[in-house]
């Protein structure tokens, strides 16, 4: 029985699990279904990062060897400096340092509105928002480009600069929902005393809703950081010149002249830090994901 007096009814009951047999047969096939999944998962990561450590003869021998009989650090040398990866990953890091500064700001300001100020056909606006998500990314391809290549008004050709990554990466309706859902969460009250207290709508989202919000305003900047960090065929029609090209593009359009383990290094060395970044604040998904689920 649960603390509130109803059942939860599971796959094993509490009599067979208070056996021994029960037990140690619950554990053993909780661990090999974590195991499985765990080698599912990981076995990729492994091989690549594993395969920039072999000889090209090594890595492309039949049948393969799963651990590296001589391993060297050659490959990974010689990635990083003929694939530039330096340059590759500052120029990465701009792009998403900014597109995530400018959806940050635009995202927050429209979700606050849509849930807190009540504008007029608000709902219908969200809708609309929300309706942009049915469109495959595929089709706005080219009239984005077409828009980027002489921008209206202004009339400036935007390719081979950061704002072509930054601009289309400024209104994302899944963020904007999920900023919306965490603002509806939080407490007329609170608002109403800073209301009281003279704080306008500014002064409420600066002092008041921001510093609650930091559970979602990290997953946002995760989903924005990795969206830019693995997009590939928006900065590769966008960013041609070689000194502005993101890693995965660089990486890339290097790999025909590239021997396999040298490629492979330099892949390796472009997922690590979007894993690393991703194990950082993998509590702040989670957290984020589900602290507006419930109101009060």
């Amino acid at each position: 029985m649960a603390a509130d007096g109803t059942r939860s009814r599971t796959l094993i009951s509490r009599a067979q699990l208070a056996r021994g047999s029960g037990r140690r047969l619950y554990w053993v096939c909780l661990c090999a279904v974590v195991l499985l999944f765990t080698l599912v998962f990981l076995f990729p990561l492994y091989w690549m990062v594993s395969g920039g450590f072999k000889a090209t003869s090594e890595l492309v021998r039949n049948p393969p060897s799963f651990v590296p009989a001589h391993p060297e650090l050659a490959p990974y040398r010689t990635a990083w400096s003929e694939l530039h990866m330096g340059r590759l990953l500052l120029n990465t890091l701009i792009y998403a340092g900014g597109a995530l500064a400018l959806q940050l700001t635009f995202c927050v300001a429209a979700a606050y509105s849509l849930s807190k100020l009540r504008p007029v056909l608000g709902n219908v606006i969200l809708g609309m928002m929300l309706a942009t998500m049915m469109i495959p990314a595929a089709i706005l391809i080219i009239p984005q480009y077409l828009t980027v290549l002489d921008l209206p008004l202004v009339h400036w050709n935007l390719v081979n600069s950061p704002w072509v990554i930054w601009l289309p990466s400024v209104a994302n309706a899944f963020n904007i929902f999920l900023l919306k859902r965490f603002f509806d969460s939080i407490p007329e009250d609170i608002l109403a005393a800073a209301a009281i207290d003279g704080a306008g709508p500014l002064r409420t989202l600066r002092s008041i809703v921001l510093p609650m919000s930091r559970p979602i305003l990290g997953v946002v900047s995760i989903f924005t950081v990795i969206a830019v960090w693995k997009d590939f065929l928006w900065p590769l029609l966008t960013l041609t010149d070689p000194g502005r090209m993101t890693l995965n593009v660089g990486v890339n359009s290097a790999a025909a002249n590239m021997q396999e383990n040298v490629l492979i290094a330099g892949l390796a060395m472009a997922s690590l830090p979007t894993i690393a970044f991703f194990l950082l604040f993998q509590r702040n998904i989670m957290s984020g994901l589900t602290s507006g689920a419930m109101k009060g």
